[in-house]
């Protein structure tokens, strides 16, 4: 797996490339509010440069020497972010989107550490890491869209959703969900992101919202036929949740 650094890095006939993540989203930045963010270098000298490039009083900065680590947390939260926003769109409350949030961190950090074992688990816990997949999932663009796709029933696509809310901007996890899924589908590992494998369903296959939650284990969905023709073919079927125990039916969609 190529990491956009590397490829600047080659660009640049070799010369050291270093990332920045955090979480930082960039209109509280400019405003001047207060917070953090990770460097990763593999140079001590230059993280050191760095440093005293970027720190600041309202800009906090740590330098780790985990390039790798820092720079695919900083692509695979928007996929979680996804997530969280499907879960907004359902209308469930915080303590399912926290459910995402530590499902989906586990399985960022069980990707990066299976493509970059060298990733140390120290950067899962700095601002590149657990912070800045929070922030994502409260308040950036990815989640935004990701709602308003659940409210919009499926009549709108994510590249309308991008046109319509983002005012320029583009959406970061539909593409990085896309490479994620391609290369875990050609690893075979697919089944054990569970999370990712729903978000892509859900994004790009016509799965219902619901499944995502159904993915991880909260409910069970099964397909009501209500009518068939005269030739035996299904003409009208409906999505019924039963939640917990078998049997237990809750709701029907």
């Amino acid at each position: 797996m190529v990491l956009i650094s590397d490829m600047i890095r080659q660009g640049l006939n070799g010369m050291d490339c270093s990332v920045l993540m955090g979480a930082n989203l960039a209109k509280e930045v400019a405003s001047g509010a207060f917070c953090e963010t990770t460097i990763g270098s593999r140079l001590e000298h230059n993280g050191r440069l760095l440093l005293k490039v970027f720190n600041d009083p309202l800009f906090h900065v740590s330098v780790v020497n985990d390039v790798p680590g820092v720079e695919v947390c900083g692509a695979l939260k928007n996929v979680v972010a996804l997530g969280a926003g499907f879960t907004d769109g359902m209308g469930l409350g915080d303590n399912s989107k926290a459910a995402i949030i530590r499902i989906g961190l586990m399985e960022m950090k069980r990707f990066i550490q299976a493509h970059f074992p060298g990733v140390m688990d120290k950067t899962f816990f700095e601002s590149c890491g657990v912070a800045d997949l929070i922030v994502t999932c409260y308040g950036g663009r990815n989640r935004r869209c990701a709602e308003a796709f659940v409210r919009a029933g499926g009549q709108k696509s994510f590249d309308q959703l991008e046109k319509e809310l983002l005012n320029g901007q583009k959406l970061q996890g539909t593409l990085t969900v896309k490479e994620v899924v391609k290369i875990l589908k050609a690893e075979q590992q697919l089944d054990k992101y569970p999370l990712f494998k729903s978000i892509h369903a859900i994004a790009f296959e016509g799965a219902p919202v619901e499944s995502m939650l159904a993915t991880l284990g909260c409910f069970e969905l099964q397909q009501v036929v209500l009518a068939k023709n005269q030739f035996g073919d299904v003409v009208s079927r409906r999505t019924v949740v039963y939640y917990g125990r078998a049997g237990d039916q809750r709701a029907a969609l």
